[in-house]
C-alpha cells in the first residue's frame, strides 16, 4: 500500500502547546521506519501553520479561538487528503490536536459520495460555537463536518460536503458536554460508551457498526483516533485525559477488526502532547499502536 504522510502541527484547536510538536517527534521516534516495514511511505512534510499571537486568538471569531488559521489549515489538509485518495494512496494525517480532522473529512468527502467516520475519542467533539464551554475548536470538528457549525464544509473545501450523521460512529466517549448530548439526541448519533462496549464486547460493537455500514452502502471508512480514547493512566502525554478508558490491547483489537474490512482509506492520529509526556511513554505507545495498525492494513 502507498501511504501519504501529512503532518498537521497545530495546537490552536486545543489552545495548549505541545500537540504542534507531535508530527516531528513521532518521526524522530521511528514513525517512518514502522510504516515502511510493510508499505511505501511518502512523507509530504508538515502543512504550514502561521504564527498567531495568543492575544489575537479571538480576533476572527468571538466564540472560537484561532478560527481563520484553523479553517485555512483544514482547507490545506483537505486538498492533500483529496489528492492522496484520488491517486489511490492511503492518507495518514498526524496531528496536532483533533481540530485537523475537519480537513481530513472534507477531503475524503470530495472523493467518496458515501463514506463513514469511525471516531475513537473520550469526547464526542460535536460542540459548536454556540455550545462550546471553552471556544477550543478541537471540541468541534465533528459537528462542523456534519454541517452543524457556522461554516459549511464546502467552504473549507469547495469539493467537499457534510457527512450524514447516520454515517458517524463514535467509540469510547465518556466526557460529553450538555450541548453535545442535545445533538446526540437530535441527530440520533451512534455513540458507544465504555459501559456499552464492555457489555457487548469489542467484537459485538464492531459487528453492530458493520451492520450499519453494509445497510447504508458505505464504500469507505475514515478513522479518527484521539489518544484520550485510551485510559488516562496510559497516556500522560495528551491534553484532556479521561479515566475509565481503554487499554492498548483494546485499541489494537478494534483496529485489527476494522482493518479486516478493507474499507479504511484514511486516518487521523491526534492529540499527542509532547510537552506533557513523561520519558516518551505516550510517544512510544503511539509508535507501537501505529506499528500494529499498519501491519494489519493492506
Amino acid at each position: 500500500m502507498n501511504i501519504n504522510l501529512i503532518g498537521a502541527p497545530t495546537f490552536y484547536g486545543a489552545d495548549k502547546k505541545g500537540p504542534d510538536l507531535a508530527p516531528n517527534k513521532l518521526r524522530q521516534l521511528g514513525l517512518l521506519s514502522v510504516l515502511n516495514k510493510t508499505h511505501k511511505v511518502y512523507d509530504l512534510g508538515n502543512v504550514y501553520v502561521p504564527t498567531v499571537s495568543t492575544e489575537d486568538k479571538f480576533s476572527d471569531h468571538s466564540n472560537v479561538k484561532y478560527y481563520n488559521p484553523l479553517m485555512n489549515l483544514n482547507s490545506s489538509i483537505a486538498h492533500l487528503v483529496s489528492l492522496s485518495l484520488k491517486n489511490n494512496y492511503f492518507s495518514l494525517v498526524i496531528g496536532g490536536d483533533h481540530s485537523v480532522a475537519l480537513g481530513s473529512i472534507a477531503g475524503i468527502s470530495s472523493v467518496y459520495k458515501n463514506f463513514g467516520v469511525v471516531w475513537f475519542d473520550a469526547h464526542t467533539d460535536i460542540n459548536t460555537y454556540k455550545t462550546s464551554p471553552s471556544g477550543n475548536f478541537h471540541g468541534m470538528p465533528l459537528a462542523y463536518a456534519m454541517g452543524l457549525g457556522d461554516n459549511g464544509i464546502e467552504n473549507i473545501y469547495s469539493h467537499g460536503s457534510p457527512i450524514p450523521s447516520k454515517n458517524v460512529f463514535i467509540i469510547g466517549a465518556r466526557d460529553i458536554d450538555s450541548g453535545e448530548r442535545e445533538f446526540i439526541k437530535e441527530k440520533d448519533l451512534k455513540v458507544y460508551s465504555p459501559e456499552y462496549i464492555r457489555k457487548r464486547t469489542i467484537k459485538g460493537i464492531f459487528d453492530e457498526i458493520m451492520e450499519n455500514v453494509k445497510s447504508s452502502g458505505i464504500e469507505a471508512l475514515h478513522i479518527s483516533f484521539d489518544l484520550d480514547f485510551l485510559d488516562a493512566s496510559l497516556v500522560p502525554g495528551t491534553g484532556t485525559p479521561v479515566g475509565n478508558g481503554f487499554s492498548l490491547e483494546d485499541a489494537k483489537e478494534f483496529f485489527s477488526l476494522f482493518a479486516s474490512t478493507n474499507l479504511v482509506k484514511s486516518m487521523d492520529f491526534v492529540e499527542y502532547n509532547v510537552l506533557l509526556d513523561k520519558n516518551n511513554v505516550t510517544g512510544n505507545l503511539s509508535i507501537d499502536l501505529l506499528d500494529h495498525i499498519f501491519n494489519k492494513l493492506t
